[in-house]
């Protein structure tokens, strides 16, 4: 539990360093990757643009795979329940 709190927060404080960079520069983007001389940095800018497209995407996997969590819970907790009121009788 402990994990997960600092996770978040520094999740959260990483997208609060982000926005404050791209406050700073307006223009920098993925125009930025193309225009640098150095092969090595245009490199990195692009394992990193990869990097959040795949966060991104498993961002969106896990909302779905916890909506559907919740969904198969509801299920066994309401089967329980059948099988308890079936047992008390």
């Amino acid at each position: 539990m402990k994990s997960t709190i600092a996770v978040l927060i520094t999740a959260a404080l990483g997208l609060v360093s982000l926005g404050v960079g791209a406050q700073e520069n307006p223009g920098a983007g993925t125009s930025a990757t193309a225009e640098h001389p150095d092969e090595i940095v245009k490199m990195h800018q692009q394992v990193a643009a990869a990097n959040r497209e795949y966060n991104r995407e498993v961002a969106a996997a896990k909302k779905v795979y916890d909506h559907k969590k919740a969904e198969a819970k509801k299920k066994r907790d309401a089967a329980i329940s059948v099988a308890h009121h079936g047992a008390g009788e």
